[in-house]
């Protein structure tokens, strides 16, 4: 990446800022928020934008689908599975394509919106009280500039989506809610694992089984949009879902499997499949034990969870749980994040001069994400198992509505 020097000076500085707002209680103006927050993002997308090195998957998978859109092809089949997601992004990328908008912005331009509108979704989710603050926080977020003005990403695309989806619940809109919770899953597919959470939310039966069927409907949608906004023959409708569904068994870029694999990337499906019944275990467990916790915490708990035992992740994926985490930040949540923006900095800003670096540190760098995880388990809201158990817990769905009554 160019400029690292400059661009390792401003996320400490925004680091140092979310700090220091933490440190000396700063509640700062949504206008105040939102300045730092844009500036900050767009001045990294103009680094990353003129950068000889762009993201692999922005440039080989996103771009790609954008173009397929263009010219009528559907996304999937035309970048032969590089491109596994339904069609909801490709249809933004195409009309900034179309637009004539420079693919290096135009492709972080969709990340960078999302991330902004985020900004303020994570303050209403922090709840009164908390809501300047931690807004101001996530802005100042570096993992969060990084993944949304770097690498393009488009979890902040789910996330946006998935938040406004719990601030629904908590007005107990079903429909509401699982409307912007199959917007989520439209995105980016790891949402699904938060269902149960979103449904917990819910104060009745009829808003779970509204909120369950629009869930379900609004992706279904999507895909049934492939034949005229894509040009997908019926007939391999079929093979796309097919493709939609599988995950490639690669492993050794994160934790565990890093050290399995000499911090390489292999296709293990050995360790793929061990790995993927670990992290439905642990997720059932925690969902059990964090039942009666604020879902804020049950959500931090759950993500934070998958991290430690997931056997395959990408630095963007670390991003999951920053909304949540600073929402509702524990005692260590701090020194998490601080390590989650360090490890996935070495690999956005520096890492990614040249292919010799990138070869000679990547298998250290992989290796390295060890000594994060015992900080992530840290992380996790362990004494805020029940919503009675926090001093200041935020306002669920059924404190609002005891509240309102």
């Amino acid at each position: 990446m160019n400029q690292p020097i400059l661009t390792t000076l401003l996320l400490a500085a925004a680091l140092a800022l979310a700090l220091a707002a933490e440190r000396y209680q700063w509640r700062p103006s949504l206008r105040t928020t939102l300045a730092v927050a844009i500036g900050l993002r767009l001045i990294i997308v103009a680094i990353a934008a003129e950068g000889q090195w762009q993201p692999v998957d922005f440039v080989l998978s996103f771009k790609p689908a954008g173009e397929a859109i263009l010219q009528h092809q559907d996304p999937v089949l035309a970048t032969d599975g590089a491109w596994r997601f339904l069609p909801m992004i490709p249809y933004a990328y195409a009309a900034l394509l179309a637009a004539h908008i420079p693919w290096e912005i135009a492709g972080r331009l969709v990340t960078v919106l999302a991330d902004v509108v985020l900004v303020v979704l994570v303050g209403k989710l922090a709840g009164p009280g908390q809501e300047a603050l931690r807004r101001f926080q996530y802005a100042c977020a570096p993992l969060a500039v990084m993944v949304a003005a770097i690498h393009g990403q488009v979890e902040p695309v789910s996330l946006v989506f998935l938040v406004a989806a719990y601030l629904a619940a908590r007005s107990d809109r079903g429909l509401a809610a699982g409307v912007l919770f199959g917007l989520a899953l439209s995105a980016k597919s790891w949402p699904i694992v938060l269902v149960p959470v979103l449904l917990l939310m819910l104060t009745t039966w009829r808003q779970r089984v509204i909120a369950t069927l629009a869930c379900g409907a609004v992706p279904l949608l999507f895909l049934l949009t492939l034949p005229l906004g894509a040009g997908t023959p019926i007939s391999r409708l079929p093979e796309v879902i097919t493709m939609l569904r599988w995950v490639r068994p690669i492993v050794g870029e994160w934790g565990w499997t890093a050290w399995l694999t000499g911090g390489n990337w292999a296709l293990e499906p050995t360790y793929a499949t061990v790995g993927q019944w670990l992290i439905y275990l642990v997720l059932a467990a925690v969902l059990w034990l964090w039942r009666r916790a604020d879902p804020v915490d049950l959500t931090s708990a759950m993500l934070l969870a998958f991290m430690v035992v997931t056997p395959r992740l990408g630095a963007q994926y670390l991003l999951w749980f920053v909304p949540f985490l600073i929402a509702r930040p524990t005692r260590t949540s701090h020194l998490a994040l601080a390590a989650c923006s360090l490890w996935a900095g070495l690999g956005y800003i520096y890492l990614t001069q040249d292919h010799a670096t990138w070869a000679s540190l990547h298998p250290w760098w992989a290796m390295s994400s060890i000594l994060i995880l015992p900080l992530l388990a840290m992380a996790i809201p362990w004494q805020r198992r029940t919503t009675s158990s926090d001093d200041t817990p935020s306002q669920s769905s059924a404190t609002q509505l005891a509240q309102a009554r």
